[in-house]
């Protein structure tokens, strides 16, 4: 399998050689290990290219331009994200040729350079995916205006006015904003239609929308216009544009950079629609009402490269790999024009529909009773994770850092009781030691069995171990979500319960405090201004939030991805202060008793065997060796996959007690027979390490 280096004496290697063919060997095994590409030790027509892929920056052109050193290139395939490319010649010699060339060539990417490993394979097979086709109802019109066209619309949005009387402009974070015509307001997601902004929309846009009109674009004038100015590297979460506050169709004028725009159905479909620069994007019916479309931040777009044949390269169609290559973005003007609307939308899409979706449904009391306790965890925990399981677990990968070092530091042949085990990813940690797990959710313990781990089914204030036998516990997010001080109390008796004297537990839970020691957690999002909530059309990014309840009784709201949450809104009245509020996510929290949302993403359970059965450290919901939040909050950016927007789904809630400092030691004291031994504070989390003293433990 090792590549072949017929110009490379087998005796009295350089120093350089040898380099080259460690290089080269290591390459054909992370190819094999990762993609399944096997190379081979004869020489043949094609290679495969380690480094030279759109997924480290490459270009075609750049690849193609070194690649003709060799001689005449027959093929070359560029799989999209990926960082690799095959590449067969017109000969075998030719081959040969690129192959003792271009061994260890350097390749400048602009900000920075990468090194190429070519290896033999036997053959390359390009397998063209399925041609997608647009959403219905989406129409991209090339050329749409001319050159000096668009030069007259930049210079009519003037950036360096401030007047909003006239016109509203905002700086966000990723993009600055002007309205004319009505403003949107990212308060409430609409806009105040008694409001009107003098002056209406630009001049040099009349022309323009009345073309449009006698195309059939739309059937009556827009009055409104949101400009957006996009910077390279800049976009826009998915979303789709508020129902009750414009009219169906709306049209979108690309100026200036190039740029890919992402929709996705509710269903999990995806389009990739190529925006080139004088463009127009026409939205309408299903691809307007009921598809979520967005823009990923990034500095490069995987796009069809021209043909110097044809016009123009197909919109839509990233499907064909023998034709794909990166475009630079530079800075890019959306022109959005919509038609205020002023009567409820009937659309045939009420799931996406703010003016069909119900009235909210009022949030739970904390609970008055023990009954009244377990009822909530029933509802607001344990059905709830059995819902999300699939998805849950594959954003749980990596164990956090000071839990492996607590199992690690165990002497081998350790008896550890994992209450709550989730997925099992602790399980797992240290192999010398001899683990068991146990979790409420029996779809999380098939999971944990599925990975070879012993787990079972249990309630944590009642697990069926004997007493006194094990020499660690761990309890990792778990007592955070029992209802009342006295059930808390209880699991941590529970934990004790189960070790030998001089055993050790460790115990987790969310804490009030996310910023520590002048230190904010990873769970907390960078201050930004209100562009969390604006889109692409400075519309809303998500519908408004309302809730209901489902089937089984659990309270919900419906998001488009890639939204933020806000809290619902308890009406003053005697109960109003015993009411649990829903957690802004990635915020600060503003009480101890909460509920915290959870974005699932459709098809989970396809996603869990493709993704969560690679095992700990797997791709998934966050960078490698990276720790999650143990507060299992929703950090639904997966940033560690190519495309890091989720599908979209439901919203479900979690009740959580976040601890405040010194709350998690003062419950552990109350335990007699054990002592806290330390205590920390671990990215947003408080921590104890508890020793057990004695055999009484009540």
């Amino acid at each position: 399998m090792e590549p072949c280096l017929e110009n490379v004496k087998s005796s009295r290697k350089s120093k350089e050689e040898k380099k080259l063919l460690r290089k080269q060997i290591k390459a054909s095994h992370v190819l094999l290990k990762h993609e399944g590409i096997s190379t081979v030790s004869q020489p043949t027509q094609s290679l495969v290219v380690a480094n030279g892929g759109l997924g480290n920056g490459v270009s075609r052109e750049q690849l193609l331009a070194v690649l003709k050193e060799g001689g005449e290139v027959e093929t070359l395939v560029m799989p999209p994200h990926k960082p690799y490319a095959l590449v067969t010649y017109r000969s075998q010699d030719c081959a040969q040729r690129a192959h003792a060339l271009l061994n260890s060539r350097q390749l400048c990417c602009g900000d920075h350079s990468v090194a190429l490993y070519l290896s033999f394979i036997d053959s390359v097979v390009s397998e063209r995916e399925a041609c997608v086709s647009l959403p219905p109802g989406l129409l991209v019109a090339e050329d749409y205006v001319t050159p000096e066209e668009e030069a007259v619309l930049l210079d009519a949005i003037d950036w360096s006015s401030h007047d909003d009387d006239v016109t509203a402009q905002k700086a966000l974070k990723h993009r600055r904003v002007k309205h004319y015509g009505y403003e949107f307001r990212y308060d409430n997601n609409n806009v105040d239609k008694d409001k009107p902004l003098p002056g209406g929309l630009p001049q040099p846009c009349v022309s323009v929308l009345e073309r449009c009109m006698n195309d059939g674009h739309v059937s009556s004038m827009p009055d409104q216009l949101t400009v957006n100015q996009y910077q390279s590297g800049q976009g826009i979460p998915p979303h789709v544009d508020t129902h009750s506050a414009f009219e169906d169709s709306i049209l979108s004028l690309s100026l200036g950079a190039k740029t890919v725009m992402e929709f996705r159905h509710p269903d999990g479909r995806q389009v990739a629609v190529v925006l080139p620069g004088r463009s127009l994007l026409v939205m309408k019916g299903e691809s307007r009402s009921l598809w979520t479309h967005g823009i990923t931040p990034r500095k490069f777009d995987v796009v069809p490269a021209c043909d110097p044949q044809s016009r123009a390269a197909v919109t839509s169609d990233l499907s064909n790999h023998g034709n794909l290559t990166l475009s630079k973005r530079g800075t890019r003007t959306s022109l959005t024009f919509r038609k205020i609307r002023f009567t409820p939308c009937d659309c045939a899409f009420p799931s996406a529909c703010d003016s069909q979706r119900p009235a909210p449904a009022s949030p739970p009391s904390l609970p008055r009773c023990p009954s009244e306790a377990a009822r909530l965890e029933e509802q607001y925990v344990h059905r709830v994770y059995d819902s999300i399981a699939a998805h849950f677990s594959g954003t749980r990968h990596s164990p956090w850092p000071r839990v492996c070092h607590f199992l690690a530091a165990l002497p081998p042949g350790s008896l550890v009781a994992d209450v709550g085990c989730g997925n099992g990813k602790y399980l797992g940690v240290n192999p010398d030691v001899i683990t068991v797990g146990c979790d409420h959710s029996s779809v999380l313990v098939q999971i944990c069995l599925e990975r070879g781990h012993l787990a079972f089914v249990s309630d944590a204030l009642s697990v069926p171990l004997r007493s006194e036998i094990y020499d660690a516990c761990i309890s990792i997010a778990v007592i955070h979500h029992f209802s009342t001080q006295e059930r808390r109390l209880a699991a941590v008796r529970e934990l004790t319960r189960l070790l030998k004297p001089g055993g050790r537990a460790l115990i987790y839970v969310w804490a009030l405090e996310q910023e520590h020691n002048k230190q904010r957690s990873k769970y907390l999002r960078e201050p930004q201004g209100p562009s969390g909530t604006a889109s692409d059309a400075s519309v809303v990014d998500s519908i408004q939030e309302t809730g209901r309840p489902t089937g089984n009784g659990q309270l919900y709201k419906e998001h488009p991805a890639g939204t933020e949450d806000t809290s619902v809104q308890v009406s003053p009245g005697k109960e109003s202060s015993t009411k649990l509020s829903v957690h802004t996510n990635r915020t600060a929290f503003n009480s101890q008793d909460l509920l915290v949302p959870w974005h699932l993403k459709a098809g989970g359970e396809e996603r869990r065997r493709k993704e969560g059965e690679k095992g700990e450290g797997g791709g998934g919901g966050g960078p490698r060796n990276t720790p999650e939040p143990c507060s299992n909050a929703d950090l639904h950016t997966s940033v560690s996959s190519p495309d890091p927007s989720p599908k979209t789904g439901p919203v479900f809630h979690r009740f959580y007690h976040v601890f405040q400092q010194g709350e998690l030691e003062g419950l552990c004291g109350r335990v007699r027979g054990v002592r806290v031994e330390s205590s920390y504070h671990d990215q947003g989390n408080w921590c104890v390490i508890l020793e057990k003293t004695t055999g009484d433990c009540l």
